[in-house]
């Protein structure tokens, strides 16, 4: 389960789906954005021209120079005009103080409890809003960062929502400018608006009307009739953003509601890509396994024009190369077999006559000259190693061919391995331990050419004494054979049953044919046993052969045959 869980199926998915989750972060983001952006623009923009309109609507009654009762009248009747915005209005006449005073105690007002930071402290010559308003942002006159309490230059009078920092500005700029401002948790927006007047005409008539933008007119004593010149005269509307809020936090819950589906419905195509791109994948490792099995026509289809298909031709291509060379290994080593086994037989008979030469040469040894003597039994001596290798390689060749057969028969195991001893002169070399009344069923010429292979092995390289050891363990048959030389190198243990394999340094050179023990191997296997090597606790090799028992029939009850030994 840990790994199937940790598979490349569950990381598409997961990559997938964290990709889907990204990008509907990011869009929701850019949204809202965009969409808070756009809300907050259209109040501002709303409020400063309703303002405007209503400036322009009162200014032309209001007296110049104003008097407090002209400001008071001005003020109620714009806080009426306000509507479903319900602002708070103020006026202030040059260094008068505002009308109605102190600030944020206006009809409604309620002093602001514990001020606030600004949302943006001031800045001159902000974003352009209709009719040319600026908004306050940046950084403040004294340079404190907006959002960190009241800036220099932008302090707040308490419970307003206009700074310092904004009547600055509109009285520097002498233009249009708002500020959004966050007033107990709440955000509000302040907007100034200073007042023009209009010199009086031919008629002795004046005005006042609200600025143009950008271009403020001169207060020049020699201002033509009719044309507008700054008055002093600065009003000032404050209103709570809560519907705008509203709708900015409704958007925010409609992001979030939103994500949760959207993110389940990425599920379905995450599956989709990932099935599609694992596919292939799956198809190869299939393909892969049935190639391991020993199935090397096994080929993969190829779907679609991609990397997993450019893959999949490539893989295509190595098992018919695979298959290819298989082949042509299978075909020179069957005929590496065949060739061995026909110079076998051919030899065979030729050295069946050397054989009997050298024997009679050998009886008259004797009467012979030293040198030509000797000379004799080199020969015979040769002529024997070449018979038995003959024998060996004909005996190699039936187990490549299948054609060695298991002739079982009953035999008695101490008897067999004594006579085994005794036939090549090894009986008074070897110490034996092995169980009296111990009958199996096994074919004795291949036992016999087994422990002779293992006990001549350990005469000719371990050193003496040589132990055979035989018995009986959980219905098996144990033959131990150890020696008492300097064992056997750890790195040359796993080649000890190859075929031709001679390469043991810590041993004396031997002049055998380096297949008895690879004879030996497949003897054992021939019975259905294992044969093993390593190296003893006290120095040394020991050849274990484990052979399953096949007691006879007359034995009803096995168990009671005992390993002990003679």
């Amino acid at each position: 389960m840990y790994t199937r869980w940790r598979g490349l199926r569950t990381r598409l998915i997961v990559g997938f789906l964290v990709v889907s989750a990204l990008s509907a972060l990011i869009t929701a983001a850019l949204t809202f954005r965009q969409a808070r952006t756009a809300i907050l623009a259209r109040t501002q923009n709303t409020a400063v021209h309703d303002l405007r309109a209503q400036l322009q609507s009162l200014g032309p009654d209001l007296p110049f120079p104003p008097q407090r009762e002209d400001l008071q009248n001005l003020v109620v009747q714009l806080d009426r005009a306000g509507g479903s915005r319900n602002w708070r209005t103020y006026a202030q006449y040059e260094d008068a103080p505002v009308v109605p005073g102190p600030w944020g105690a206006g009809p409604g007002g309620a002093a602001m409890e514990g001020g606030g930071a600004a949302a943006g402290a001031v800045r001159a010559g902000g974003g352009t809003a209709v009719g040319g308003t600026r908004a306050v942002g940046g950084a403040a006159a004294g340079g404190t960062p907006a959002g960190g309490g009241a800036a220099a230059g932008g302090v707040r009078a308490a419970g307003s929502a206009v700074t310092d920092g904004l009547r600055a500005a509109v009285r520097e700029h002498h233009a249009p400018i708002f500020q959004r401002v966050d007033r107990g948790g709440q955000p509000w927006l302040a907007i100034g608006m200073p007042v023009d007047f209009t010199a009086p005409d031919a008629q002795g008539h004046a005005s006042g009307t609200t600025s143009t933008p950008g271009a403020p007119s001169s207060s020049s004593p020699s201002t033509p009739p009719g044309a507008t010149k700054p008055s002093g005269l600065v009003v000032y509307a404050e209103f709570a953003l809560d519907d705008e809020q509203a709708d900015i936090s409704a958007l925010v819950t409609a992001a979030q509601a939103g994500a949760l589906p959207a993110l389940a419905l990425a599920v379905v195509p995450a599956l989709f890509a990932a099935r599609r791109v694992l596919l292939p994948v799956r198809r190869l490792r299939e393909a892969a396994e049935r190639i391991t099995s020993g199935e090397l026509d096994t080929r993969s289809p190829v779907t679609g024009r991609d990397e997993l298909a450019d893959l999949t031709v490539t893989f295509n291509e190595m098992a018919r190369a695979l298959e290819k060379d298989d082949a042509e290994l299978r075909r020179m080593e069957a005929n590496a077999r065949r060739f061995a086994a026909d110079v076998s037989h051919e030899l065979r008979t030729p050295l069946a006559a050397m054989s009997a030469v050298t024997e009679v040469l050998d009886e008259d040894a004797a009467r012979l000259d030293p040198d030509t003597a000797d000379a004799v039994r080199l020969i015979s001596d040769e002529t024997s190693k070449l018979a038995r290798m003959v024998e060996d390689l004909i005996e190699v060749s039936r187990f490549d061919a299948g054609a060695a057969d298991l002739l079982l028969d009953e035999i008695d195991v101490a008897v067999a391995l004594r006579k085994t001893l005794q036939l090549r002169g090894w009986q008074d070399q070897v110490e034996t331990g092995l169980p009296e009344d111990l009958r199996v069923r096994l074919d004795p010429r291949r036992i016999d050419v087994v422990v002779a292979n293992l006990v001549g092995n350990a005469l000719r390289h371990g050193g003496a004494p040589v132990r055979l050891t035989a018995s009986t363990t959980s219905g098996r048959l144990r033959i131990d054979v150890a020696d008492q030389g300097p064992g056997i190198d750890p790195e040359v243990l796993p080649h000890v049953f190859d075929r031709f394999f001679k390469a043991d340094a810590a041993r004396a050179r031997s002049g055998g044919s380096g297949l008895g023990l690879a004879i030996a191997m497949e003897n054992v296997r021939l019975h259905g046993g294992t044969l093993r090597v390593a190296n003893g606790p006290g120095g040394g090799a020991v050849f274990t052969v484990e052979l399953p028992c096949r007691f006879p029939r007359s034995v009803s009850n096995w168990s009671r045959v005992t390993s002990g030994y003679a």
